[in-house]
């Protein structure tokens, strides 16, 4: 509460020095910072101009469920959850996966060399399931359990048993609304979709490092619905993707040689022509790093795995051939560019700043915040879920701030990322600590909470395996 109030307090000062101060005469140096600031940021600016503009038109994608397609027949979809050392939260995901209620649903669980009691926490709840379900209500489970070979190995497994048309994956430190398979769906009623990503909120709420991401991640998947226009969704996570199975046989599976397989199955799709969308309505929440090392081990992760994305599929820049000019010549190249932008920022915004101060011109800055403000305000008041947002509200006029505690995150994911690629270093999974998703999420979809957690404290009382 007091660093909150702090930053309302710089915040104010900003709206007060724009009102009261009187811009000095701005000579030919200052000018040439404006405008070279400017100039350089005018991409990014171009980039977040036409997303803005396209966004409202996202909702004439979307179908009713009930006049979908694909949803009226039903197709049959294979749920994969991957998981390595998920003895935390493997238990509400599954449960999570089948209280969606689809009717043609078939569960698989990869576990990926767990060391610790995942293995004995999955095979308990599934014969405690099939013992307690009768047939028409069971949805067929199956288990894998694999040496250590790494998250697109072990998906690759999944999918070798998978049964269904369509392929959805979950992360094991995640939670599925009751809604989010339905919603993906009527996406697939184009014929040339064959990935949708699915909306991932941060659902460990609590501490201040979880409201920043779970801020973060609101900002950034608005965007997806621009995106989700021009069908080129490049980034779709695995913690809340679906896939048509016949798309990921024809691409020949997930690469185990890219950290990020998610990013590169998705970037990989689009090369080859598909199509991407967004489905905001389908919600994942996920459990975010609890503490700064984890947070910046997550974004290592994400930042070079996303390098290395660019590198191997570095031919779809600037092709006209690929027939999605949005992809091609503003959305990748851009999103290179902002990386340019954040290794230069130090610099940037010293410059800015410094022209501020010394002309004595806060208007620039005060825009940006009223802008950056009203925007998370509109994010939140259009989310599907809004009331589960409404507790970061307070987070909106001092978002201009937060987020540059983010961009130091990514500052030093992209520092170290280049170190690697220069010494052609590779990067093993980076793991942090978990503390499952005890709030909010499980409440929100009526979850059997107590059900789950009396059995996940009946199964560990004799302690972890390996």
């Amino acid at each position: 509460m007091i660093i909150l109030t702090l930053l309302y307090c710089l915040t104010g000062s900003i709206f007060y020095l724009t009102f009261t101060s009187e811009p000095t005469t701005v000579d030919a140096q200052l000018e040439f910072v404006r405008t070279g600031i400017f100039i350089f940021m005018l991409p990014i600016f171009i980039k977040y101009a036409v997303q803005l503009a396209s966004a409202p038109w996202y909702f004439k994608l979307l179908n009713q469920s009930g006049d979908s397609e694909t949803v009226k027949r039903l197709p049959k979809v294979s749920v994969i959850i991957p998981a390595w050392n998920e003895e935390v939260g493997i238990l509400k995901t599954m449960r999570s996966v089948l209280d969606t209620r689809y009717q043609n649903l078939e569960l698989i669980v990869v576990n990926d060399g767990s060391t610790d009691a995942t293995h004995r926490l999955v095979t308990e709840f599934i014969e405690r399931y099939e013992s307690t379900q009768t047939a028409s209500e069971k949805v067929t489970i199956k288990y894998l359990e694999l040496a250590n070979g790494g998250k697109a190995k072990a998906m690759n497994q999944g999918l070798e048993i998978a049964e269904g048309e369509f392929i959805v994956t979950v992360d094991a430190d995640s939670v599925m609304d009751k809604q989010a398979i339905i919603k993906l769906l009527p996406h697939f009623d184009d014929a040339e979709v064959s990935a949708v990503a699915g909306n991932v909120i941060v659902g460990n709420r609590k501490t201040p490092i979880a409201l920043l991401q779970q801020l973060e991640y609101l900002y950034g998947f608005f965007f997806k619905r621009a995106d989700s226009i021009f069908n080129a969704v490049y980034i779709i996570g695995g913690a809340a993707a679906a896939y048509r199975k016949s798309t990921l046989d024809a691409v020949h599976g997930f690469d185990h040689e890219i950290i990020t397989e998610d990013i590169e199955m998705s970037t990989r799709i689009l090369s080859h022509g598909y199509k991407t969308r967004y489905a905001a309505d389908s919600v994942v929440y996920t459990e975010g790093p609890s503490d700064w090392k984890g947070l910046c081990k997550q974004r290592l992760r994400w930042k070079f795995g996303r390098l290395l994305t660019f590198v191997k599929h570095r031919d779809i820049f600037f092709k006209r051939s690929l027939d999605n000019p949005y992809l091609t010549f503003l959305l990748l190249p851009i999103a290179l560019y902002a990386e340019l932008c954040l290794l230069l920022e130090v610099f940037l915004l010293s410059a800015f700043y410094g022209y501020i101060f010394l002309s004595g011109d806060y208007l620039p800055l005060a825009l940006m915040i009223l802008f950056m403000s009203g925007l998370i305000t509109l994010q939140i008041l259009f989310d599907p879920k809004t009331k589960f947002h409404r507790n970061i509200l307070c987070l909106a006029p001092v978002a201009w701030i937060l987020f540059y505690v983010i961009d130091c995150v990514e500052f030093q994911a992209l520092v170290r990322s280049l170190k690697r690629l220069v010494k052609r270093q590779q990067l093993e999974w980076q793991s942090w600590t978990r503390v499952g998703l005890k709030h909010g999420p499980a409440t929100q979809m009526h979850l059997d909470a107590e059900t789950i957690v009396n059995f996940a404290s009946s199964t560990t009382q004799s302690g972890p395996t390996t």
